[in-house]
């Protein structure tokens, strides 16, 4: 019997090969941006920066008026959209993406997040788009799109889609 110094190519070789070259053909851009859907509204003023207390969340309602929906907060750190001279005011919907459970009142400053939620213990990021740090969401938070002008903020539009609406239009 001949030995080789030379490996041969196995057949889970083969089909990790083949896996990976259909999904460099067929995925074009592996480390694209990840591009959000945003629907602009009517600009709606929320505050001023100098009522705005390092992480205390203020809520507020847009793009209706029926309810304090949604809540912005200056998180004392970079923000992904985030607002301001150090990119840190952050807007996004209260209500899990799960089920529609209320995330009133479950902020964690020192962590930046929003959770868990009442309902299944799901964590959102507020530095990250509002994406889901555990529990079942699969969806990220929407984030409410925010604007500073002569020293007032203001809500522009949506990031996502708020839960219970099939197109964000109200």
């Amino acid at each position: 019997m001949m030995e080789s110094d030379e490996s041969c190519i196995d057949r889970r070789d083969v089909l990790l090969l083949g896996a990976t070259t259909a999904a460099l053909l067929f995925i074009p851009e592996l480390n694209a941006d990840v591009e959000l859907k945003t629907k602009l509204y009517t600009k709606k003023h929320i505050l001023s920066l100098k009522d705005l207390t390092p992480d205390s969340p203020v809520y507020f309602s847009y793009p209706n008026n029926n309810f304090n929906d949604n809540f912005l907060v200056k998180l004392e750190e970079k923000a992904a959209f985030g607002v301001g001279k150090d990119n840190d005011i952050v807007a996004f919907n209260q209500y899990c993406t799960h089920m529609g459970t209320s995330l009133k009142g479950t902020y964690k400053k020192n962590q930046k997040i929003i959770g868990a939620c009442p309902g299944h213990l799901t964590t959102f990021d507020l530095t990250r788009h509002g994406m889901v740090v555990s529990g079942h969401a699969t969806s990220s938070l929407p984030q409410i799109m925010l604007e500073i002008e002569d020293g007032e903020i203001y809500a522009v539009g949506v990031s996502g889609l708020i839960y219970g609406n099939y197109e964000n239009s109200f």
